[in-house]
């Protein structure tokens, strides 16, 4: 049986937590509804401390922000999303339409539409997350959206010019500089300057992904992306050193981001509280990620490879480091995960920044599911039928007149009986269900 050799914040209190948040995000949404431009306005003063003559940006705005990167700042964006593009392409190109005759006369397919208009929401009041520009408007261009708007909060107090070049070079059609829930609210609900969209994507903090909750079934959204989680998944292969420095790398994100150790050596699990408390001492982003480790931190020992599986899956992390001596047998076994991160070699930021997979991922065990942001969530699947012959649509209409009518639905085996009467030149009294006829 698993033993926790540190455990996180009760569940009592999370949700104590969340309840606070839900209340905030329901009366910020009423406000954005109801006060439109003036409400965003004033909420993106008191939030961030930014009032803008217009949060739109222009050409000549994007141009000058963009100007004020480095060649080499430029270039390494381009490679990431260069990257992101590429693996969604190969995704989208798995994506077939297809139509099949299924019986004679009887042709059915389905059709895969872009979404018509998307919200990406890339944070940045914190930390300027360029690469989430990349995940959401590089991937939404890459499945064809006609309309990509795309909002960040500002950094110090201003654009920030590295975002405004993902985002651009990512393919976004407008930009906004708005913040948190007033910039998922505006752009879901509409303003007098913003015209709403049909969906929202990107990750965001706690109140970012309770808005999106609350907004879903106005507008569609990928998933609930809320504060990152990581777990590490580890036996005496490897080391405290690259457990620690894999753990704090993400619990550096906020303030509530879960960070577990999940491992069947008592030696590996010890000796990586230590590295933890040693490099916390020599980490810049301390005040953050020592807190968060504090409050969310885990450390599980587990019996053997199996109870660790079972305690992975059912915690559902967000990012999972897997470096074991049986990494593959893992990556077959595991059910609930945001996304793998499979050896010693690869690590949690490659996915973040670079490597092509998209990091907006599921928390909260919505791993259990749904999968992360891909170019497919862009996507509409629609069906559509067609019959060609007499013969098809008398067949056909014979068998949904009688399973109708096993319903009770009369007037639904009508639709089928004119067809039958029409096509098929048989006499069915209106209000019954067509005969049954021996075809052999």
């Amino acid at each position: 049986m698993s033993e926790y050799l540190k455990q996180s914040k009760p569940e009592a209190e999370r949700a104590a937590d969340d309840a606070k948040v839900r209340n905030i995000v329901e009366n910020t949404l009423d406000e954005i509804k109801t006060g439109g431009d003036a409400a965003v306005r004033a909420l993106s003063e008191k939030f961030d401390g930014y009032r803008p003559k217009n949060f739109r940006l222009s050409g000549t705005e994007i141009e000058v922000l963009i100007a004020a990167l480095t060649p080499r700042e430029v270039a390494d964006i381009k490679f990431a999303q260069e990257q992101v593009r590429n693996f969604a392409q190969a995704q989208r190109d798995s994506m077939l339409d297809i139509e099949v005759e299924t019986m004679p006369g009887v042709i059915l397919g389905h059709k895969n539409i872009p979404v018509q208009s998307v919200g990406c929401y890339v944070p940045g009041g914190k930390f300027p997350m360029v690469a989430s520009a990349h995940m959401s408007v590089a991937t939404a261009s890459v499945a064809g959206v006609p309309r990509i708007i795309a909002s960040t909060p500002p950094f110090n107090g201003r654009p920030n010019p590295a975002v405004i070049a993902a985002m651009h070079f990512g393919g976004a059609h407008e930009i906004y500089v708005l913040g948190g829930i007033q910039a998922v609210g505006a752009m879901a609900l509409g303003t007098e300057t913003i015209e709403p969209v049909h969906m929202l994507v990107g990750p965001g903090n706690a109140f970012v992904a309770e808005a999106k909750r609350q907004l879903f079934g106005k507008v569609g959204i990928d998933l609930f992306a809320g504060p990152t989680e990581t777990m590490v998944i580890a036996d005496d292969t490897v080391d405290a050193e690259l457990c620690a420095t894999d753990l704090l790398g993400q619990a550096e994100h906020g303030y509530n981001s879960p960070a577990v150790l999940v491992t069947n050596s008592r030696k590996l699990a010890t000796e990586t509280m230590a590295e933890i408390e040693r490099l916390l001492k020599m980490l810049p982003t301390r005040d953050t990620a020592e807190v968060s480790w504090r409050d969310y931190g885990e450390v599980i020992l587990c019996e053997d490879y199996n109870e660790m599986l079972s305690v992975a899956d059912e915690i559902a992390s967000e990012h999972v480091q897997v470096m074991t001596d049986r990494d593959d047998w893992f990556l077959e076994n595991m059910t609930s995960y945001g996304a793998l991160f499979l050896g010693p070699r690869t690590n949690v930021s490659n996915g973040d920044k670079v490597i092509g997979t998209n990091h907006t991922l599921p928390t909260k065990k919505a791993g259990r599911y749904t999968g992360g942001l891909w170019v497919g969530k862009f996507l509409k699947t629609h069906s559509y039928q067609r019959i060609t012959t007499d013969e098809a649509a008398t067949l056909i209409g014979e068998y949904g007149s009688r399973l109708c009518m096993l319903e009770g639905f009369i007037g639904h085996a009508e639709q089928c009986n004119v067809r039958v009467r029409r096509y098929g030149g048989v006499n069915i009294p209106y209000g019954e269900g067509a005969p049954y006829r021996d075809r052999d």
